[in-house]
């Protein structure tokens, strides 16, 4: 391959070195990013958008994962990846480019999880080349940099989210474990929870046996006994319990430190591996918690922190499997852990008074319906309730109706036996079922079916669910609280919302307000995501000028408490000095504002300064609700002459 060229390093962005011409696409990156919550959908969207802009054919996001370069994402197809041009592109860790016979190469290191390579790679065919940008390869290196941006703000819900998930899931599973008073059951319970949590094919747990040197494996499936007995310093498991360390096996890698011996005896092929020590209150190791063969891929640094997490609560259960304080202690701790990052933070008065009736109809086993526009934070308001209700310590589950179509959305709620329909290899446990005892959050109600409609009906009154190839009714003792973004009222009388599940849901209606009407909530909101993100970004936290408070509290926040996080999270990561200036905020648009100033194009330059001015102060009267004085304060304007200048664009000037 001829040697790579290179350009512009992609290790910091600076939204005022943007050019011009590339503003559009860095803003509708951007505005994507905003809208994903999993980091593979973003870059699907973002991949098509990227290449047009220098002509590309083939766009992809490729990660070094375990030593060789994989494709997570791509736009586009190629016969064959050009491993050395991708190689170069780490080493020089700058935007570099290869020319072949078949056209162009460019590639742009993306700086995301730390010590794993990735890059953004594109082909453009010779036929494009000579149309190319003649700046190509820095277009490429200001797009990477947004890019990025938007991946770590992408990845960084994406990690909040499946931690809080991981949590009520632990939670679940400690619940378990507190009602088994034998050995063995608890240790089948471990297994069947580990590989559940982690997707692998197998766990055992290993304890022991120091007298005679030897650990003691259970369940062992497939030995005798199910008991698997080896000595305790060979394999992964005896450097566990020697080192005290998690040791992790990817696939095809260190494949010599796995014991093929246990394998031959199992007629099993172990291919990726994870195991962590057991430690007692004494700070003693008495075993190992392995898990093997992860279903999609390796195990990950956050399948480790799960069991790691699962092994503190197996070693509890396991030194005295009758101290049954100890367990509840346990779950009281990740369930004050989990509640710790549902808080409704505010001081306005909108806010006092719907946490206020969040306390009241928590203990209470009434039905809550909770409206509201897109992220003013209902999923938030749902765990409130749960943690705040006498079912805290059980199981908080959350589904989205929308993303469930109707074919599958009887299996999903309810669950199915084994062989029910075609893909059906096992039975499985419904959401109700899982919830049992807790709560079921159902998100996007007004999205399900009428026949979905119709099922859940008959569900909520009886309190009786059948999986879906079973005959045997199952008692579930579930709260439901429904959310949604649309008026259900109004879906009842056009008949796409059936009346008697409305009624059903809509015992207690909880009205979510929008971020533009919470007044100095927005700073308090502000404040709060900023430093939790300077803390996981590890520098100082972060202080706002006047001008900056002010221009959050002027901003009309179409995007809500979501929009407010993402823009704190980026300042928190790429902002470079120790105050956040108003000029940092202006870049930051929503994909509402962009669309508004695609229509401004069409019209003349006094016109369109005329609407901007129109709809702005209007929008800063009406947050204050007509205090003029208050409005002319935030627009940095003297009282009479707010009052001139509504005059002069023809507004209506409130007494």
């Amino acid at each position: 391959m001829p040697t790579a060229t290179s350009a512009n390093r992609t290790a910091s962005f600076d939204p005022n070195t943007l050019p011009t011409a590339l503003a559009p696409t860095a803003v509708s990156l951007l505005a994507q990013s905003l809208r994903h919550e999993q980091v593979d959908s973003y870059v699907a969207e973002a991949l098509p958008l990227i290449a047009t802009s220098v002509q590309a054919n083939f766009a992809a996001r490729v990660v070094a994962d375990g030593g060789r370069w994989t494709v997570r994402s791509q736009f586009g197809k190629v016969a064959t990846l050009p491993l050395d041009f991708l190689a170069d592109v780490v080493d020089r860790n700058t935007v570099s480019q290869s020319r072949t016979k078949q056209g162009l190469w460019l590639g742009a290191p993306l700086e995301i999880a730390k010590g794993t390579p990735e890059v953004l790679l594109m082909s453009v065919p010779e036929a494009a080349v000579a149309g190319m940008p003649p700046n190509a390869s820095a277009q490429l290196a200001a797009l990477a940099g947004v890019f990025t941006q938007g991946l770590h703000g992408v990845r960084g819900r994406d990690i909040d989210h499946r931690r809080l998930r991981r949590l009520e899931a632990i939670l679940d599973i400690a619940g378990q474990w507190n009602q088994a008073r034998e050995m063995e059951p608890l240790l089948v319970l471990m297994a069947e929870a580990a590989t559940r949590l982690l997707a692998a094919d197998r766990a055992s747990i290993f304890l022991w046996d120091k007298a005679s040197h030897t650990l003691v494996g259970r369940p062992a499936l497939g030995v005798k006994d199910g008991e698997l007995r080896i000595p305790d310093n060979v394999g992964v498991v005896g450097q566990v319990l020697a080192t005290g360390e998690t040791r992790r096996v990817d696939v095809g890698r260190d494949e010599s430190e796995i014991h093929r011996k246990v394998d031959t005896e199992l007629g099993y092929q172990t291919q990726s591996l994870l195991c962590v020590p057991l430690i007692g209150r004494s700070g003693e190791r008495f075993g190992a918690f392995e898990v093997l063969n992860k279903r999609d891929g390796n195990f990950t640094l956050e399948d480790e922190a799960a069991l790691r997490e699962l092994a503190e609560h197996a070693a509890i259960a396991l030194e005295n499997t009758q101290e049954r304080t100890s367990l509840l202690d346990i779950r009281r701790r990740i369930t004050e852990q989990a509640a710790e990052g549902v808080r409704l933070i505010g001081d306005s008065p909108a806010i006092q008074a719907l946490r206020s009736t969040i306390q009241r109809v928590a203990t209470t086993e009434l039905a809550v319906l909770i409206l509201g526009e897109n992220g003013t934070g209902k999923e938030v308001v749902s765990q409130s309730i749960h943690y705040l209700s006498n079912r805290r310590d059980k199981p908080f589950i959350a589904v989205n109706c929308a993303a469930i179509t109707e074919t599958l959305l009887e299996a999903e709620l309810f669950g199915h036996e084994k062989g029910a329909f075609t893909d059906a290899r096992e039975s499985r446990a419904g959401k109700f079922e899982l919830a049992s005892g807790g709560t079921l959050f159902l998100d996007e109600i007004g999205d399900m079916s009428l026949g979905g409609q119709s099922k859940l009906l008959r569900v909520l009154e009886e309190k009786i669910v059948v999986r879906v190839g079973g005959s045997t009714p199952i008692h579930t003792d579930t709260r439901v609280l429904a959310a949604t973004n649309q008026d259900l009222a109004a879906m009842v009388r056009s008949k796409k919302f059936r009346e008697d599940l409305y009624f059903r849901l809509n015992v207690v209606s909880l009205d979510l307000p929008p971020l533009r009407d919470r007044g100095e909530d927005a700073l308090l909101l502000a404040e709060h995501f900023l430093a939790d993100f300077c803390a996981k970004a590890r520098r100082k936290v972060l202080k706002f000028s006047a001008e900056a408070r002010r221009r959050m509290l002027s901003h009309a926040w179409p995007g809500n408490v979501r929009e407010l996080r993402n823009l704190m999270e980026r300042l928190a990561y790429l902002s470079q000095g120790d105050r956040v200036e108003a000029e940092e905020l202006a870049f930051i648009l929503s994909p509402s504002a962009a669309a508004a100033s695609e229509l401004l194009l069409d019209m003349s330059l006094p016109d369109a300064t005329d609407r901007f001015q129109v709809e702005y102060i209007g929008k800063v009267v009406a947050r204050v609700k007509g205090n003029v004085s208050e409005a002319a304060k935030l627009l940095g304007l003297h009282r009479s002459n707010l009052y001139r200048k509504m005059r002069q664009l023809g507004m209506e000037v409130p007494d």
